[in-house]
């Protein structure tokens, strides 16, 4: 995508050269380079195809121990780049310099490139195998190659970088009955291939799961979570185990590593190999490394950067990442994987007398407290092992923490949600109200 142009490759170095000359003790540069090709669909139909490409670099430096960031996109003057960061380092109080030692290395890129003819194809493709089924159907869809360039170097001689190739899609099929509105959607995030049959079955299951209403169950009931519905309860078990949030003591774990936690079905890991969320080294330069955070229900450790680490006086995990270019490194997870089961989800419905599926939600789910109410925009109600159709005007109510140590099973069938790649589960005696 052209990251080794010259005047690319040389910036990075220019700002780091200026800075020092213009009296900054210690200098960090981040550059990020990205490639979008997005293939829009609409009323099943290919709407329009898209290129949008970015370019952005941050330079963070010290003057007298005292942080300066600077952001700029597109072409820059390097020298006005420096001279905005030196003037903000005016505004702070002095810190500990915290930068990774001497490391050159260009890590393997990851991913392939497809064609758009290709993404064209896979979207075609996946729509008509859902209106085969129900032509009356209308498919929105979204398939885009993404390709991402990361390179970041410091005045102590660290030159990090790799390139990131990523395929992914989201599809909705809406169904209107009469007054009845119904809208399915699911998606994948792959490296090299994505899969339009596997995820037309998926959408091509839920229909089928939908063509009767029914009445809810209520009261406390089994709930099933399917993978796409289950990364709600991930959200809050991230921040939890954030050291940012321990040192704040906003964290529920803060003082119970080696205490069980959850359901000892639950092993919870992060690994710098595995899926299209893998990621060499984090936003401080620290190769990042497999952790396992939770085991059989066992908390075992809390992610941190630099700062935060030293804070624990427990040193950097290799999680330091920006939320956004012109952010300072955070605790954050580059991907978080739940050992799944081994019976499929059919298993699992078989083992439900009585209970429900959820398995699209509206609005967001629960902050670190762990409580939460939610609106299901998707369920199915399980009867004797049989899902007998779609709940309408259905809530679940519950706290994160509580269900974790009430799941009684885990699916087979995990796949990545954003970062996280969860399987389906069952939690016992979750509240559910509805109208019948």
């Amino acid at each position: 995508m052209g990251s080794d142009r010259p005047q690319y490759s040389a910036l990075a170095e220019q700002l780091l050269e200026l800075a020092l000359r213009s009296g900054a003790e210690a200098v960090e540069v981040f550059q990020s380079r990205s490639l979008s090709r997005p293939v829009f669909f609409e009323a099943n139909r290919l709407k329009q195809l898209e290129i949008s490409e970015a370019e952005g670099i941050a330079l963070r430096l010290w003057r007298d121990g005292c942080p300066g960031l600077a952001v700029a996109y597109g072409d820059i003057e390097p020298q006005a780049l420096v001279d905005r960061a030196l003037a903000l380092s005016q505004l702070n109080e002095p810190e500990t310099i915290e930068l990774s030692d001497s490391t050159n290395r260009r890590y393997p890129d990851v991913g392939e490139a497809v064609p758009v003819e290709q993404l064209v194809e896979w979207g075609q493709e996946a729509i008509a195998l859902i209106r085969d089924v129900y032509p009356e159907i209308l498919c929105t869809a979204e398939w885009e190659c993404d390709i991402e360039t990361t390179r970041l170097i410091n005045s102590r001689g660290l030159d990090c970088g790799y390139t990131d190739t990523t395929l992914s899609c989201y599809m909705d099929a809406e169904w209107i009955r009469g007054e009845d509105f119904l809208s399915v959607g699911d998606g994948q995030t792959e490296r090299g291939s994505l899969d339009p049959v596997s995820l037309a079955q998926q959408i091509l299951q839920r229909l089928e799961w939908t063509k009767e209403n029914t009445p809810p169950p209520t009261g406390k009931v089994p709930v099933l979570f399917t993978s796409k519905a289950a990364d709600m309860l991930w959200d809050t078990v991230q921040a939890a185990m954030n050291g940012k949030q321990v040192v704040e003591g906003a964290s529920p774990w803060g003082d119970r590593l080696g205490e069980l936690v959850m359901s000892p079905l639950l092993t919870l890991f992060q690994h710098p190999d595995i899926g299209p969320y893998s990621c060499p080294f984090d936003d401080e330069g620290i190769p990042t490394q497999s952790i396992t955070f939770v085991k059989e229900g066992e908390l075992q450790l809390f992610y941190t950067d630099r700062r935060i680490g030293r804070l624990l006086s427990s040193g950097s995990t290799g999680n330091g990442f920006r939320p956004g270019l012109g952010s300072y490194p955070t605790p954050g997870l580059f991907n978080l994987l739940i050992e799944p089961g081994f019976h499929p989800l059919e298993t699992l419905i078989d083992t439900m007398t009585d209970g429900l599926i959820v398995d699209q939600m509206l609005g967001g789910g629960a902050g670190i407290s762990g409580d939460f109410s939610i609106n299901v925009d998707l369920g199915y109600r399980v009867r004797n092992g049989e899902v007998i159709g779609r709940v309408k005007d259905t809530m679940v109510a519950g706290n994160v923490y509580t269900a974790l140590k009430q799941v009684v099973a885990l699916g087979g069938d995990a796949e990545w949600n954003g970062s996280c790649y969860t399987p389906s589960l069952i939690v016992e005696g979750l509240s559910v109200t509805g109208r019948g």
